[in-house]
């Protein structure tokens, strides 16, 4: 691998003290923000299509994936304009108006229960987030110089993290008292940051700011035609589909599938699921959350790490491999152990790739279109996070959901005309049947083979790394590559 050798030798240390005052408060907003976020997030795959949760929504697989398509959509799709608008009226504004968004959509989540009415809290939450990510990640970039850029940016994904590794354990707290109590307590939570305002000196974006709507609209549309950044999105909108199933699919997987009695028995209670059918088994948020822990542990030194050792366009190319071949081992084995090590290497991939998107884009973006730029960072996501969940969901709920596949073992081998409803469609397999659950699941994974579903997404990602080779090939006549 081809040294970078423009950086120096500064250490970590010295580099970390370089980063200013506005960097560190928009890193306190944004492990505000994501610690509401993924208090929902890790948890409501469960709530929204898990057939026997008590007290979920009981919607289908299906229509989880539609839900996910919509936000992922608005999500990722609204910071390419207001990504714009954050450059030209100021950082500070966007931001309240996306603590309003965001607060008034976990409100719906909390007390809507229909399906369009609560589709459109989580829209709300979507508009929200995409409102206030390029204010902050433009603050992130107005703040770095080349030389704090790497351990910035890996700074910037270990908070991310934190909040998204205490995310859950809240999320499992408020869950001890209703599932409404997961959502207002977020948005609570995201409320938290208009206090932080107040402390935080808004950075000069350094755009035009007599530029009319039309004239922003205009800019955003003309930037995105480039090729080399056109060409950058495509290639990571296929990583997006891959890399989501971690928050989208795998919660319901591991419900369903993944046997961690063995393990479980030497936990505490507070990490155990409250569903005792199989016996004591590992909440589903707790197992995830070995990602998010890992990389707070790890990414600020490895980021700084990898930016003095290889291209940024390289570490990209290494993370897709190992994201793919991580989450083809999560889905391989009913093992809790097979799974925390899928999850191991999946993790180490997202530390290699995640951060240095992100960079890479800040690094080509022009000096007064780095909000702008930011906002891009997001179209992968709309393509990606929202075609991949929503194919996930179709899959998942026809050859990989238990309570699915129960009611197909109850029709095709035991001939059963009058079909139960899916929410209690595996306990009155397990009747019929009269053996344990644990048994009853074993059985239906020997017979369907649910562990292919994340087949399909592995090969997406291996398709992502090829593409990102052949991308990083013609990249090496860019002269701000390494810069």
């Amino acid at each position: 691998m081809e040294r970078i050798g423009k950086l120096g030798k500064t250490s970590f240390w010295q580099e970390a003290r370089g980063l200013t005052w506005p960097f560190w408060v928009a890193n306190i907003m944004e492990t505000i923000e994501r610690l509401a976020y993924y208090g929902v997030r890790v948890v409501i795959p469960i709530y929204i299509a898990q057939a026997d949760e008590i007290g979920g929504l009981h919607f289908s697989q299906s229509d989880k994936g539609f839900i996910f398509l919509w936000w992922a959509l608005v999500q990722s799709c609204l910071p390419v304009l207001t990504g714009g608008f954050a450059d030209r009226y100021g950082y500070k504004k966007q931001i309240v108006v996306a603590v309003f968004l965001k607060g008034l959509g976990y409100l719906l989540m909390a007390t809507q229960r229909t399906f369009w009415p609560f589709f459109g809290g989580c829209l709300l939450l979507a508009a929200g987030t995409a409102v206030f990510k390029p204010p902050i990640q433009g603050t992130f970039v107005k703040t770095l110089t080349p030389k704090t850029s790497g351990v910035g940016w890996g700074f910037f994904y270990m908070v991310i993290n934190v909040g998204a590794f205490l995310g859950p354990p809240l999320a499992h707290f408020l869950y001890g008292y209703s599932w409404p109590m997961v959502f207002y307590g977020c948005a609570v939570l995201v409320n938290l940051n208009l206090l932080w305002l107040f402390t935080y000196r808004d950075v000069d974006s350094g755009a035009d700011r007599t530029a009319g709507l039309w004239r922003v609209l205009k800019e955003t549309g003309r930037e995105i035609l480039k090729p080399r950044l056109l060409a950058f999105i495509l290639i990571i909108s296929l990583f997006w589909a891959v890399f989501e199933q971690l928050w989208d699919m795998m919660p319901n997987f591991i419900v369903d599938w993944i046997d961690s009695n063995s393990l479980a028995r030497h936990l505490p209670h507070f990490m155990l699921s409250s569903n005792l059918s199989r016996g004591a088994q590992i909440a589903q948020e707790w197992v995830i959350n070995l990602n998010p822990f890992l990389i707070i542990l790890l990414v600020a030194p490895l980021s700084w790490y990898f930016n003095r050792v290889m291209r940024r366009l390289t570490s990209i190319f290494f993370g897709f491999i190992f994201v793919s071949m991580g989450l083809y081992v999560i889905g391989s084995s009913m093992s809790i152990y097979v799974c925390l090590s899928g999850i191991v290497c999946f993790t180490a991939g997202e530390m290699l790739c995640s951060p240095k998107m992100r960079e890479y884009l800040a690094v080509i973006a022009p000096g007064d279109k780095k909000a702008l730029y930011m906002g891009y960072s997001s179209i992968p996501y709309a393509l990606g996070w929202g075609y991949g969940s929503f194919l996930g969901g179709q899959i998942y709920g026809r050859t990989g959901e238990k309570a699915t596949l129960a009611l197909r073992y109850m029709s095709e081998v035991l001939q059963v005309h009058d079909l139960p409803h899916r929410s209690q469609a595996f306990a009155r397999l397990t009747e019929m049947l009269g053996q344990t659950p644990a048994q009853v699941t074993q059985l239906l994974w020997d017979k369907y083979h649910p562990s292919w579903v994340w087949t399909p997404f592995a090969l997406v990602g291996i398709l992502a790394a090829v593409a990102m080779y052949i991308f990083n090939h013609f990249a090496k006549r860019w002269e701000d590559v390494n810069a």
